[in-house]
This record gives C-alpha cells, structure tokens and sequence, in this order.
C-alpha cells in the first residue's frame, strides 16, 4: 500500500481544520450583529415596534439587533430585502400583514412570494386602527363625519395604498356609502402632521401614532376598527358601535427570516418573541404603545399569512385598490 505524502496529509489536516471552524461559525450563530429590517419609515408604528422586539432579540441572541428602516412600495422594498437575504439569521424581518397579506392582490408582482420565500419565526402583536379627525372639522361622531361627507368632499390620508388606514378608509366609503378621496403618503407620520394642521379631513392610523396628538387635543378620535373597544382608549366605541356594521381592520406585526432558516434559529427567535409578550411589564409597554400580544408558533404564523392573503383579496377587488 502506497503510504499517503506529506503534502496529503497536511492538506488533509488542513480541510479537517477548515470544516470544524465552519462547524463551529455555524454552531456559533450568531456571531456578527443582526439586522431587523423594518419596511417603514422611522418613526412609525412598525419602526417603534420594531425597536422594542429589537431589545428582546439581542438580549437571546447576545448580539446587537439593529433596525434597519426600508421603506418604500407598501412595505415591499424591506422585504423584498429579507427576501433576498442569506438564510443565516443575521437578516430578519418586521412583517406586516400588509407585507404578508394585502399587497399579494395590491401588486400584480410585489418581488416576493409571501409564503414560499419567507420563514415565519413568531406572531409578535395586532391592533386596530383609530378614526381621527382634526377638532375644526366639527365634527363629534362617526355619524355626524359621514352626514359632512354627503354634504362636501373630504379627504383622508394614510401611509399608501394598501395599508390598513387605506382599507379602512375603503370600507368607510363601501359600508357608509360616501365617496371620500384618498391621499396617500410616502409615511404615516406625514399624514399625520397635515391631520393636525387641518390639511387632511381624516386618516385612519394606529393608536401608537395618534394618542400623541389625542392626548393634547390636536386630533379628536371618532372609533377603533377592531371587533372590539381596545384597552388604551376604552370610551372609544367600535365602528358597529358607531353604526358601521361589518368593519373590523385590524394590523398586524410578525416576525420573519428568508426561506430556509435553519430550525434551530427559529427556536431560539420564537422563544425570545413568545418571552417578551409574557413578561408582564414589557406586555404592560406594548399596551401602553396601542397593540394587544399575538405570540404562537411559526406554524401559527404560517397559517395566519395564508388566511391574510385569502381574506384581502375580495377587498382589493371590491374597493379597486390599486398601488400607489
């Protein structure tokens, strides 16, 4: 038998050497900072939220999680970014269920596929949206905003087509039967601002960012979109209480990696998420911010995409929805 070279067998050595250290980056997971790209603008709701899922994921992970604000298309450009992303659990995603449920009938070809291209790691949390409008509108009800719309035209803002403040501004027109104009922005926070200063009639937006502007007096809230009243503006009735049948908007926030991020990552994401909304004083925070838990499992999450996807569609169709 002839005896292998030296030559072999350092190379050998050398191979076995390179594929424990692989073995050992892989194990190590992770071993560099992590990005939490949140497909809005700084200063959102998601952005807000984001940071605060942020600090529970770096507190598992032993890494800095840094938010990483991509905003564009409806939240398709961050992530779209996710999307094409390396499965290593360095690049995650704040979804929402307008990434990952809206916009598959809103764009004829959002860069993604929603549920093939994505791992869902956890549900992270869900609200309504609150109807406000600026006090010189006049206006104290539901009721009394749609007898002004039959009289003249009003306008409402949100963050683009599509967003949960657009789908809801559709349905005030289809269930009320008024022609309200739309006028999106590029974020919500500028819609926002033009609300206060009177140059927009209504928007409908999450708690998180109109209580601000609630809590002083420069907006005055009409209802919440949900099924039912929510904890942090209990004497705000529901949109059925208003007279609206038939109108429950809600938004919602996950957790995602890109397809085919290994399981064990996934655990330890999902066990940090389903933490930070069972700690009572960070579900105590997440309260205060507007937003009730979801938490579960990726399997939950998996099935909650599908039924957002299936559910939107007659909407979009409905209303002729159409991107910005």
């Amino acid at each position: 038998m002839t005896k292998p070279s030296r030559r072999a067998l350092l190379g050998g050595l050398s191979l076995a050497a390179l594929s424990l250290e692989s073995a050992r980056a892989q194990g190590a997971w992770p071993n560099r900072p992590i990005r939490l790209i949140v497909p809005f603008a700084a200063g959102t709701t998601t952005d807000i939220l984001g940071r605060i899922l942020a600090e529970a994921l770096g507190r598992e992970a032993g890494q800095t999680v840094v938010v990483d604000n991509r905003a564009g298309a409806g939240g398709n450009v961050g992530a779209l970014a996710v999307a094409r992303a390396p499965a290593d659990g360095t690049t995650l995603l704040l979804g929402t269920n307008g990434t990952h449920g809206i916009n598959a009938s809103l764009f004829s070809d959002p860069g993604f596929d929603a549920v093939r291209d994505f791992t869902p790691v956890a549900p992270f949390v869900t609200t309504a949206t609150v109807l406000g409008v600026p006090p010189s509108l006049g206006v104290s009800s539901v009721a009394e905003l749609v007898a002004l719309a039959k009289r003249r035209p009003l306008t409402f803002a949100s963050a683009g087509n599509g967003t949960t403040g657009h789908l809801s501004q559709a349905l005030l027109n289809l269930r009320a039967g008024i022609d309200t104009q739309h006028v999106p922005y590029r974020n919500a926070g500028q819609g926002v601002t033009d609300l206060v200063a009177g140059r927009v009639d209504g928007m409908f937006y999450h708690p998180l960012g109109l209580k601000p502007q609630l809590d002083v007096g420069n907006l005055k809230a009409l209802a919440v979109t949900s099924e039912k009243r929510v904890s942090i503006l209990p004497s705000l009735p529901t949109m059925a209480e208003a007279g609206l049948a038939d109108f429950v908007v809600e938004g919602r926030w996950h957790l995602f990696g890109p397809a085919g991020l290994p399981p064990e990552i996934v655990a330890r994401l999902n066990r940090a998420t389903n933490a930070l909304l069972a700690d009572p004083a960070s579900l105590a925070n997440l309260r205060a911010q507007g937003v009730e838990p979801l938490g579960g499992t990726p399997e939950a999450l998996a099935a909650m995409t599908r039924d957002e996807i299936a559910k939107w569609r007659p909407v979009v169709a409905a209303a002729n929805i159409r991107p910005d």
